[in-house]
């Protein structure tokens, strides 16, 4: 295999992306908001507690406010930062659904396939083409997230919350492994299907297991904590791999041509 092979199919992607602007805009202007909206919220949530606070210092009780303010800020924290796995698995389905999928609606798919690469050489090319722009989105809002975040909570906590172990687990480990979950799962769904509905509602079926999993989290029915995020990490990891072999098996030439649109 010939990574420079991939690399060419990723970067006329990448030119295609460019030329269809409002593929990309969604992808940048959701993360942001919830980058910015929650800090906001968290912020208006700590004044609350602080309020109450305040107000049973007055009658006496200052302890018990102090240890329940942190507690509920902090458990936000964790809560919202489960929220960039979540887009993990969300921004890149898009790009990746369409990176077949387009191919057969604007009838350049066999000219590809036409091309002298291998068929891995073909999938791991559609893999950067969605991985690098929907990661490098996601990190760039976990930053702002993280600064905003510190900042509207240092005084009611009394720390710099982020970074933390947490945090660094999710973004380094579970971002790019659930990326490359949805991105190869999205391109199967696309090489096997010839309309956009049909891969959306595939994919947000495939989107259900995290929605499960966070309500998870809410109810503390698991906690977000460091042993817990290696265990999913192992866990996603093992079926990275699994489907990186059934894609390899799936996405082949001759099989794509006679599913097209």
């Amino acid at each position: 295999m010939k990574l420079w092979k991939s690399w060419v199919i990723a970067t006329k992607d990448f030119s295609t992306f460019r030329e269809k602007k409002n593929t990309i805009y969604p992808l940048i202007v959701l993360p942001l908001l919830f980058s910015i909206g929650l800090p906001i919220l968290i912020g208006r949530i700590g004044n609350v507690i602080e309020g109450i606070g305040n107000l049973i210092k007055v009658i006496g009780l200052p302890i018990l406010i102090t240890g329940s303010s942190s507690n509920d800020i902090t458990v936000l924290l964790n809560s919202f930062s489960f929220f960039y796995i979540m887009f993990a698995f969300i921004l890149p389905s898009t790009l990746a659904s369409y990176s077949i999928l387009g191919e057969k609606i604007e009838k350049s798919l066999e000219p590809l396939l036409a091309t002298p690469i291998t068929d891995t050489e073909l999938l791991l090319g559609k893999i950067i083409t969605s991985f690098l722009p929907c990661v490098a989105i996601i990190y760039f809002s976990a930053v702002i997230f993280m600064v905003l975040s510190d900042a509207v909570t240092y005084n009611t906590i009394g720390y710099l919350f982020f970074p933390n172990w947490n945090m660094a687990i999710i973004l380094l480990l579970a971002v790019p492994l659930v990326s490359i979950l949805s991105i190869q799962l999205n391109v199967i769904i696309s090489s096997r299907v010839s309309d956009v509905r049909t891969t959306t509602q595939l994919g947000l079926l495939l989107f259900l297991p995290f929605i499960g999993l966070y309500i998870f989290l809410e109810t503390s029915i698991i906690s977000l904590n460091i042993i817990n995020l290696l265990g999913i990490f192992v866990i996603l990891f093992v079926v990275v791999a699994v489907i990186f072999s059934i894609s390899k098996a799936i996405i082949q030439r001759d099989k794509i041509i006679t599913k097209r649109g």
